[in-house]
């Protein structure tokens, strides 16, 4: 188990992002959950009015549709957050961390290009050290978009936070 200054963030790891680009990070998933003290879990839901509904006219992840579920069994304890915004980095969020003395948060899920690498950066930007678990994330859209997070998150967070 990781010390109890660190905590695990489970991001996206959802029904309707599993594909053949992600499926590989399942198992990764499962094992990484019992191996911290403090686990979270996030699920995306496209909300009515949303950006994506509005601006990029996608409409999947709607609150009661299949996509939505979380695509692992989560251990006792993991605290699940509903999002609806590429980030769960909010000040309830913050403040949770902070009142379990929590200062690192090592950080895996779909996808890297956009919620992970988006959670990574607010993390850091609020003072909290992100370990960004690349072998146990990807992305739905492919490799490619993964391998592409992964180089500007070298750059935004650098590289020692890179594992």
């Amino acid at each position: 188990m990781e010390n109890s200054r660190s905590a695990l963030l489970i991001i996206d790891v959802q029904m309707g992002f599993v594909n053949d680009a992600t499926r590989h990070i399942l198992p990764k998933v499962e094992a990484l959950q019992k191996q911290y003290k403090h686990v979270y879990a996030t699920r995306f839901i496209n909300a009515e009015g949303s950006p994506y509904r509005r601006l990029l006219g996608w409409h999947r992840f709607y609150e009661s549709s299949a996509d939505v579920p979380l695509a692992f069994e989560p251990v006792d304890g993991v605290e699940v957050i509903d999002k609806h915004v590429y980030t769960c980095v909010t000040p309830a969020f913050l403040d949770d961390l902070r009142s379990k003395g929590i200062e690192e948060v090592a950080i895996c899920g779909i996808d890297t290009d956009a919620c992970v690498a988006t959670c990574a950066v607010d993390l850091f930007e609020n003072g909290f050290r992100p370990i960004l678990l690349s072998e146990a994330c990807a992305s739905h859209a492919g490799a490619e978009y993964h391998e592409a997070a992964i180089r500007i998150l070298t750059r935004l967070i650098g590289k020692k936070q890179i594992v």
